[in-house]
């Protein structure tokens, strides 16, 4: 598996792994609602690593640089569990400044045991439109 920078060629994959790791996730949502151009949306203006494996994308994370703010990592259902969230997180933070922070929100039971395995802390909890969720740092 690669960890590539994102290339206009990779959208169309990338949109469908936004949609479906959505849903396949968030098990506590109205996922009907999700879109393929969701992905448009959520990652505009940030900077986007894909890992690619057989030459197709199976996972991406985007951030925003000026606050070294993880925004997104999402990876194809099919893929999870096989060491791509780990390198797409690894490769995100080799290239960003630190503090790094992101928000996972506490119903995404997976998400939160990954990042807290990574090293990640939770800095405190908050409240959304979208669910509570957690600020979670790391040095």
């Amino acid at each position: 598996m690669n960890i590539v920078n994102h290339s206009s060629e990779h959208t169309p994959e990338l949109r469908r792994i936004f949609r479906d790791a959505r849903r396949h996730a968030f098990t506590w949502a109205n996922t009907k609602n999700f879109k393929l151009l969701d992905f448009d949306a959520a990652t505009e203006g940030e900077t986007i690593l894909v890992a690619i494996e057989d030459e197709k994308p199976v996972g991406f994370i985007a951030w925003w640089p000026p606050a070294n703010f993880i925004h997104s990592l999402f990876v194809d259902p099919p893929h999870i569990g096989k060491g791509a969230g780990k390198l797409l997180l690894d490769a995100c933070l080799a290239t960003m400044g630190r503090p790094a922070t992101l928000k996972c929100l506490q119903a995404n039971k997976n998400a939160l045991a990954f990042y807290l395995a990574q090293g990640w802390e939770i800095d405190h909890a908050e409240a959304s439109a979208d669910g509570d969720y957690y600020l979670m740092a790391i040095d």
